[in-house]
């Protein structure tokens, strides 16, 4: 496994939140340990007051990917230290329920923790694979949705480090917004022709919208 892999877990815990909409989903224990996903040992660490720390650990995450997004690499690159300073991990070797097709196991990285706590775990994973992220692939692989208001979180993993949006969806909607506003402003133009087509519609109106997938 790619410790890479790890950075879905900043992506996760940070898109708990979406400031612009005002909604917060990360309101109890039980949403705490989804976060974990299939690590279900370390899900059943979580405590009720390990919620206030989630969030907490949430705000600094999200600064990075705020830093990183805005072009401020050194900031983007010194809160992730700060973090990975305070939430250390144990990388290890590690063949568990990974075989090749003669039985052997199959060596990769892994990364466990020692916390003494499930937050103190899960940021450690989160900072780690964040990193490993940032350092294999650049800075500006780090973005934030520009499909406002949501402003989630993302990994661009594009081969032109061309995308812009977390989603399909949110890609979409900003393509069909940007196309409007464009509209909009052509009709407003003074002097502007409207050509109509047989059906007596302008031929702008029969004009359909094709999404771009930024991945």
């Amino acid at each position: 496994m790619e410790l890479a892999y790890y950075s879905d877990y900043a992506v996760r815990l940070v898109n708990t939140e979406e400031p612009g909409r005002g909604k917060d989903t990360l309101t109890s224990v039980e949403a705490v340990r989804e976060l974990f996903g299939a690590n279900q040992e370390a899900a059943r660490r979580a405590t009720d007051a390990d919620l206030t720390r989630f969030r907490g650990v949430r705000g600094r995450l999200r600064a990075v990917f705020e830093a990183a997004d805005g072009g401020d690499e050194e900031l983007a690159v010194n809160l992730l230290n700060s973090l990975l300073l305070e939430f250390p991990v144990s990388p290890q070797i590690s063949g568990h329920d990974h075989r090749d097709d003669d039985g052997r196991p199959l060596w990769h990285m892994h990364l466990a923790d020692h916390p003494s706590n499930a937050t103190a775990g899960y940021a450690a994973i989160a900072a780690m694979g964040l990193a490993f992220h940032l350092t294999e692939y650049g800075v500006d692989r780090l973005g934030l949705c520009e499909a406002a208001p949501c402003r989630n979180a993302y990994l661009d993993t594009s081969t032109n480090r061309s995308r812009r949006y977390c989603s399909d969806r949110c890609a979409t909607r900003a393509n069909v917004a940007a196309y409007r506003a464009r509209k909009r402003l052509e009709a407003e133009r003074p002097g502007r022709p409207e050509s109509t087509g047989p059906t007596g519609r302008t031929a702008d109106s029969s004009q359909a919208t094709t999404a771009v997938t930024e991945r």
